[in-house]
């Protein structure tokens, strides 16, 4: 039959193309479901794996004309699919445990980053240009670097367990959001970088602007973490409507990181620090109903993103343009030998950061629980060698040009980001669970939890203070020894500042932002007694 009077002429291709994407996904989702317990297997590797079959299957039956249902877009990735995953990572992460190791974490993704992109960057020029690919320039070879310097903090959250290692996955996922936003940060600096005419103070000046876009970031991220918090409690909109409620978190969390955007700063730092800040102020400031609704919302979206981002990358990998003007310049033998350098450079750039300054971190702490062991690092090591979606865009922006290339240098280097994500991801991500079941046996995860992480259930976290009231804080339930010197309180200040903090937070700014214990008494609104249902998902 064909459309009615008052129907909108189709795009039927389009409409096709979305709705096999989305029965893609669900069919993922339900892999995933079934692979749950599997020791190998995680939902971000089973969405790659069925891109590739379902690129392979369109080629086949386009007759090798085309893989993809979509062409890469970078605003597909950085505007719609990238807020909502590192939104989620900031407004669950167990902020203790991010902020006791905050500056390890800083140490790792700052310093680390730069010290990687050196590496790859030097290695770059001096064994990629030995291959013949093409005329490569200085900025290209300090692209290469900042690209492959980004970690895929995405698949981190497949591979590592919040309640099982919370060390290590605060580590290494604190470390992957903020290397990911130094990645695009040095990126973007390089790319406006005036390479013809380097000096001294334009250095000084290029890390100035650097630390500038680092305070500004997480600064507007707080900002607009605390505006929502204000605005939520002052109107109290859950007497009239918790639609307008759970609307208005959504859409200031997604503000923050357009406006970030727009004044040419991080979104990613962004937008993960207003996620922090959104969980300890906002969500308590709203009904109870709003807090289910929101912790789930936020929690779904990122899945959905993160599935459909991998069944993106996967389907795209096979893309005929790119790979035809790849094996009619170059043979697979040059394609094979850059990607395989990469790779090398990747795995000794990361060793060489991880090691020397884990050791740099243990020399400012005491207690042996607190040092990060041998076998730790191995794990940090391995888990931040795989390369993600965020690689895969900064080479299509450096390289490409709406998603298309003519030039075979430019060509064989996306080939090749393609072929380092697919194999870092499918071979690194498989070998994760293992490795880390190998190295860190059952006993010591039970005991990792139950030393470092937060209560595992409101009930027993309520069980540990006091009392109930707003006033009351684990600092006080527990029996700490306070430094009883200079040297012993730089060396492990963590409680100590963590205990001032709190009785800042509770003095100053509660009463004012709000958050659990400080929101006043409305009728209909949630009381005291309903926030501990939910305390667990959000006040950790």
């Amino acid at each position: 039959m064909g459309l009615g009077l008052g129907d909108p002429p189709a795009d039927y291709g389009s409409i096709m193309a979305v709705g096999l994407f989305v029965a893609l996904m669900c069919i993922c989702i339900i892999v995933g479901h079934l692979l749950e317990e599997n020791r190998w297997m995680n939902e971000s590797t089973t969405a790659l794996l069925l891109g590739l079959g379902a690129g392979t299957v369109i080629l086949f039956a386009s007759s090798g004309k085309n893989s993809r249902l979509m062409v890469f877009s970078e605003d597909l990735f950085f505007i719609y699919l990238l807020p909502p995953i590192i939104f989620n990572a900031g407004f669950q992460v167990k902020k203790k445990q991010f902020f006791r190791n905050f500056m390890t974490i800083t140490l790792f993704a700052v310093v680390g980053t730069l010290i990687s992109f050196s590496i790859i960057s030097l290695g770059a020029m001096g064994l990629i240009s030995r291959l013949n690919i093409g005329s490569l320039e200085l900025g290209d070879y300090l692209a290469l670097g900042a690209i492959f310097s980004a970690t895929d903090s995405v698949c981190t959250l497949q591979v590592l367990n919040q309640d099982e290692t919370p060390f290590l996955y605060s580590l290494v996922f604190g470390e992957g959001v903020v290397n990911d936003a130094t990645s695009v940060v040095l990126f973007n600096a390089i790319q406006n970088f005036d390479l013809g005419n380097f000096s001294s103070l334009k250095f000084l000046q290029f890390i100035g602007n650097f630390l500038y876009l680092f305070g500004a970031s997480t600064f507007l991220g707080v900002a607009s973490g605390l505006l929502s918090a204000y605005v939520i409690k002052k109107l109290y909109f859950g007497r009239h409507s918790t639609d307008r409620e759970v609307a208005i978190m959504m859409l200031m969390a997604y503000l923050s990181y357009m406006l970030a955007e727009l004044l040419d700063l991080s979104g990613i730092l962004t937008v993960f620090f207003c996620g922090i800040v959104m969980s300890h102020y906002t969500w308590h400031n709203v009904t109870e109903s709003s807090r289910v609704t929101t912790k789930h919302a936020f929690a779904t979206l990122s899945f959905i993103s993160e599935t459909f981002l991998f069944l993106y990358v996967g389907m795209d990998a096979l893309d005929i343009e790119k790979w035809k003007i790849v094996s009619e310049t170059y043979s697979p033998m040059k394609s094979i030998g850059l990607s395989s350098i990469i790779v090398a450079l990747v795995l000794v750039a990361r060793a060489a950061f991880v090691f020397p300054l884990s050791y740099l971190s243990n020399l400012t702490k005491t207690t042996p629980g607190e040092k990060i062991s041998i076998r730790q690092q191995v794990i940090i090591w391995w888990a931040g060698l795989m390369r993600g979606a965020v690689s895969i865009a900064l080479a299509y922006n450096k390289f490409a040009k709406s998603g298309h290339t003519q030039l075979p240098s430019n060509a064989i280097m996306i080939t090749s980001t393609i072929i380092i994500v697919l194999f870092s991801t499918i071979v690194f991500g498989l070998l994760t669970k293992p490795l880390i079941r190998l190295l860190i046996p059952a006993r010591h995860l039970t005991r990792e939890v139950s030393a470092l992480s937060e209560p595992s259930s409101p009930k027993s976290f309520l069980e540990q203070l006091p009392g109930n009231g707003p006033e009351t804080d684990l600092e006080n339930a527990v029996s700490i020894r306070r430094p009883t010197s200079l040297r012993m309180l730089l060396a492990s200040p963590t409680r100590s500042v963590h205990h001032y903090w709190r009785k800042f937070d509770n003095a100053f700014m509660r009463p004012v932002f709000g958050g659990r214990g400080f929101v006043p008494f409305v009728p209909g609104s949630p009381t005291e007694s309903s926030v501990p249902l939910l305390a667990h998902g959000s006040e950790n």
